[in-house]
């Protein structure tokens, strides 16, 4: 019975170990593979082990016909893998036209849509079409410059709607707007429902600082502390693997591999 019980042992502590591992929560944005095709990004997927995909409008079509999506849903079945959320997607100030975006995510098994409207009256009928569908819409940021690139604003957005709403927060573009990505999402109190998994090095200039992409872990986001926010909160969402790069995206196998290997590698849950 010893020799049983030792193995047991050191098997349920590694699967214990494994639990606090933000790995497991790896994603991939799609726009990081937006070179390749449909079946060529299921296929990425399946070499890099990474399961759920927050899909874009080069692969999945929202405006597509029902038969496209029943095949596209059922290739991504056959392979193991599952369209979690769909993003960044085009709104409208005309609730109608926003129900098709609903019914995409109904048919698809989505339950969470990123958006970043251009009006905020859109936010009125993505709303009420939230607590229909029970479906969750976070918005995202870009850079200081766009609607969303301050926190505060996102803030105001979303402080007295619907649970339902809350907000896809870009490491990356909060890093290059000069926050810091710890200390945000911990200002969120628990609406952040997904992250964008990219990294930011802010270069000055005479004009305008430029942000470029860096490799996860290479740039300026405080990850360290991020990722101990993560643990401290319980998060339980998705860590979207992305990159703006145009050179990432041409060959993204070494982006990708080399972000897996930097959570793996450093988010562990602190030993208490």
């Amino acid at each position: 019975m010893k020799r049983l019980f030792l193995p047991l042992a050191l098997a349920a502590a590694m699967l214990s170990a494994r639990a606090g591992n933000l790995a497991d929560q790896l994603a991939i944005q799609t726009w990081t593979l937006r070179n390749l095709n449909f079946q060529q990004t299921i296929d990425f997927a399946v070499k890099h082990g990474i399961k759920e995909l927050q899909v874009i409008g080069n692969h999945i079509d929202p405006n597509a016909s029902k038969e496209e999506w029943a095949q596209k849903k059922a290739a991504l079945d056959a392979a193991g893998l599952r369209a979690y959320t769909f993003g960044v997607a085009g709104t409208s100030t005309d609730k109608e036209k926003n129900r098709r975006l609903f019914e995409f995510a109904k048919f698809m098994g989505i339950r969470l849509i990123i958006v970043e409207p251009g009006d905020f009256r859109i936010w009125d009928n993505l709303e009420e079409l939230a607590k229909e569908y029970d479906i969750r819409v976070a918005v995202h940021n870009h850079g200081i410059k766009s609607l969303y690139g301050n926190p505060a604003v996102v803030k105001q957005i979303i402080q007295h709607r619907d649970s339902r709403i809350g907000v896809c927060m870009d490491v990356g573009w909060i890093t290059s707007a000069g926050f810091d990505a710890a200390k945000v999402y911990r200002e969120y109190n628990g609406r952040v429902f997904d992250l964008h998994l990219k990294d930011k090095r802010v270069e000055k200039t005479q004009g305008d600082d430029v942000a470029f992409d860096t490799h996860i872990g290479e740039g300026q986001s405080n990850y360290k502390g991020l990722f101990a926010e993560l643990h401290q909160s319980g998060y339980s969402g998705r860590l979207a693997i992305e990159t703006d790069s145009g050179d990432f995206a041409k060959n993204p196998n070494d982006f990708v591999a080399k972000a897996k290997a930097f959570v793996e590698a450093q988010g562990k849950a602190p030993v208490k």
